[in-house]
């Protein structure tokens, strides 16, 4: 039985009307659902905790996003728009920035929110728990507070994308007064977060759901729109599917859904599909080598590797439309772009040749070697992406083993560089100084962390023009820079560029201004409503 079947058979059982009392999710939970102003979304998986600053994993953005705040948000063209900074001014010689903050927010304690708050939070407690914060702030000679709601930043050299630096995940602001002094990872603030988004933690049910509320004393007349949302726990795919379908849930997001089920779902009258919103990430896919290990380590192999595979393959079979094709390490969403790079079609021969010239000759069977695969632990993508792998690399006589592991277990692994190949996919953060050049320059190969150079690519020219295009003024400058590293990059294959992910998102079609920012659903659903 397919989905499309069971569900038609919970609309003929009666089941439905059965969820209008008790809900699909059988927990006599009253979800909002009525288009009265509440919103039922989908949350998978349930995030460890709320508090941004502390957690950037996708769940905790999404729900964090609503009750903390950053100084800006942005637009579809990654144009800094005002959040809890009003306005900005930035020196002539790009090394000073000065943010007029907003005069009437208050934490949702009650206590106001002044310039202390973002000198504590950039200066003092990103700096000490968020990577991607200390890494940008410490670029800062001083973060300085004039009077309660100026901020300035005086740079040690210029920093183009510093103004990307300010998106909720990446530079959360926090309360001076709860956090001050404690060990942030323990403080009992944690569990009951205050922010200043448009949203309060109202309850959250292990396992169940976490209920927010709005935030009657947000310092945006009129806003929110909504006047509570409910993030439902739903492990499983089907149940999601079905969630969206019955109108049980009016939001799913990032990868909810299915790829195979998103059009099916897509088509029905009560919901709307969009892909914006994600803009500001742009992710991209590839298949990572370990370069450290043989035959790894000889460009030959990897362009052999590259030639075996397909994108539109995994565009058209495995993301269902939800992709285009990745040529090279940026993505063509974001700045600094360049499609004058060299580019590979799928040709088995030309792989085949190159692996004659290695040497690899083919035994009895037709196999030259083995090498293994570790599998992603996250969702049948991940799988068929595995298996895909497995049986394009096999037309070049390399055969692949599969590797299954937990999220510990693959984190662990790949962090330690105890692989072969796997899959990932990496944010770019609206600049390729912010999300791009950390996976390829050599300075960041650091055992044991997730999402640095783990593939062990060195190339001091690269360093150099990554390292040069962040701290250029003339966007002209850069992308000379980021032009030329492109180039190498495609030429040496450090990585596999497969896919540019296409998120959908799935959403009741009487909501209105839902997803109006780069940060999509992560963003703060201030302005979101019910359309009467």
């Amino acid at each position: 039985m397919n989905r499309r079947e069971f569900s038609k058979l919970l609309l003929a059982t009666g089941t439905t009307g059965v969820a209008a009392q008790t809900g699909l999710f059988g927990d006599m939970v009253a979800y909002a659902q009525n288009g009265e102003g509440g919103l039922t979304a989908i949350i998978q998986p349930e995030p460890p905790l709320l508090v941004v600053a502390l957690n950037q994993q996708i769940p905790v953005g999404i729900i964090g996003g609503k009750l903390y705040e950053s100084l800006l948000s942005y637009d579809f063209d990654l144009s800094p728009q005002p959040q809890l900074a009003k306005s900005w001014t930035v020196s002539e010689d790009g090394l000073t920035y000065t943010f007029e903050l907003v005069d009437n927010a208050k934490w949702h304690d009650g206590t106001p929110f002044t310039a202390a708050d973002v000198v504590f939070s950039c200066d003092v407690m990103l700096k000490e728990v968020h990577p991607r914060a200390r890494a940008n702030f410490d670029r800062c000679e001083s973060i300085t507070a004039e009077g309660d709601h100026t901020v300035v930043f005086k740079l040690k050299e210029p920093f183009a994308p510093f103004l990307l630096a300010f998106e909720t995940s990446s530079a959360p602001i926090m309360p001076k007064h709860l956090y001050e002094g404690t060990d942030y990872r323990n403080n009992p603030a944690n569990d009951t977060p205050v922010g200043t988004g448009p949203f309060k933690l109202a309850e959250w049910v292990r396992g169940s759901h976490i209920r927010l509320e709005a935030n009657a004393d947000y310092y945006h007349e009129g806003e929110p729109g909504l006047t509570e949302i409910f993030y439902r726990v739903v492990p499983d795919g089907a149940s999601r599917s079905v969630a969206m379908e019955t109108g049980e849930a009016q939001l799913s997001q990032f990868s909810d859904i299915e790829t195979f089920d998103v059009q099916r779902l897509a088509d029905m009258p009560h919901l709307d599909l969009t892909t914006k919103g994600y803009e500001f990430f742009s992710p991209v896919l590839w298949y990572e080598p370990n370069l450290r290990r043989e035959p790894f380590n000889d460009v030959r192999f990897r362009k052999a590797m590259r030639l075996l595979l397909d994108p539109n393959f995994i565009v058209e079979r495995i993301m269902f439309g939800l992709a285009q094709p990745a040529t090279g390490p940026i993505a063509s969403t974001t700045k600094f772009y360049d499609a004058n790079v060299t580019t590979y079609e799928q040709d088995v021969e030309k792989a085949n040749a190159l692996l004659d010239e290695m040497g690899l000759a083919k035994d009895a069977d037709g196999k030259r070697i083995t090498i293994h695969h570790l599998v992603v632990p996250f969702g049948e993508m991940w799988t068929r992406l595995a298996e895909y792998f497995r049986q394009a690399m096999s037309a070049g006589g390399i055969e692949v083993v599969l590797d299954s592991t937990d999220p510990g277990g693959f984190a662990e692994t790949v962090s330690n560089w105890d692989y072969d190949t796997t899959c990932n996919m990496l944010y770019q953060f609206g600049d390729p100084a912010l999300g791009v050049a950390r996976s390829y320059i050599s300075s960041n190969i650091r055992k044991g962390v997730m999402f640095t150079n783990t593939q062990g690519y060195e190339n001091a020219e690269v360093d150099t023009l990554f390292a040069e295009a962040a701290v250029q003024t003339s966007e002209e400058a850069r992308q000379e820079r980021y032009s030329k590293a492109q180039q190498i990059l495609c030429d040496e294959l450090p990585v596999l560029w497969m896919t540019e992910q296409k998120f959908a998102t799935l959403y009741d079609n009487r909501i209105a201004d839902l997803i109006v920012t780069a940060t999509g659903v992560n963003a703060n659903f201030a302005k979101a409503h019910y359309v009467k």
